[in-house]
């Protein structure tokens, strides 16, 4: 990865996501986490994790396949993906028409210590989603193929799977709230109704 100049995820992931009201939206933990709060401002229809590594597409998947008729986008990174391929699999297998995946990769397990992850040593994860049997996936590595991606992301029939290649820039800075039981009532009250 260090042979190409990548975009900052700050810049990136906006572009990319575009308009994050299209989506329900789960994240992954750490950057992914931090890149939605800031870009939505931890809006209802955003859940974000923490504390819960690899468990983002899980999740994401299966609000898919309950929502038939809403796009949900699942955002996580490199190192929370490498931990749980088997969603990927799955994802495959089912076939969500409406799930699209953004793994935001900058080649390192950031939260840790900034030690490389899989993805710097070789592993592609685009090649990987393939290989689940995701037909529609794309690897992005500038500001210009994130805004001829972010279209695939609502247009598409089936899983879509987005290899977002950064460098190794901070997530930008947001305020959280880390009351996972209270997210989880404002999300499901802006999914089903105040009176679910």
């Amino acid at each position: 990865m260090a042979d190409k100049k990548l975009p900052s995820r700050k810049d990136a992931v906006p572009k990319l996501v575009g308009n994050h009201e299209d989506f329900l939206i789960v994240t992954g933990l750490a950057g992914p986490a931090k890149d939605m709060a800031h870009l939505t401002d931890q809006a209802p229809h955003a859940y974000m994790l923490g504390g819960a590594m690899g468990g983002a597409l899980s999740m994401a998947l299966g609000l898919a396949l309950v929502q038939p008729d809403k796009k949900v986008l699942c955002v996580t990174g490199d190192g929370e993906l490498l931990m749980n391929m088997s969603s990927l699999a799955t994802i495959g297998v089912v076939q969500p028409p409406n799930l699209s995946v953004i793994c935001v990769d900058n080649g390192h397990y950031q939260e840790t210590g900034n030690q490389e992850s899989h993805t710097n040593l070789g592993v592609d994860l685009e090649k990987v989603a393939q290989g689940c049997n995701i037909a529609v996936t794309r690897t992005v590595e500038s500001l210009e193929e994130c805004e001829e991606t972010s279209p695939v992301l609502r247009n598409t029939n089936g899983p879509v799977f987005v290899l977002l290649r950064v460098n190794e820039d901070e997530p930008p800075k947001s305020k959280r709230n880390w009351d996972a039981a209270d997210r989880k009532n404002v999300f499901r009250a802006a999914l089903l109704g105040s009176h679910y």
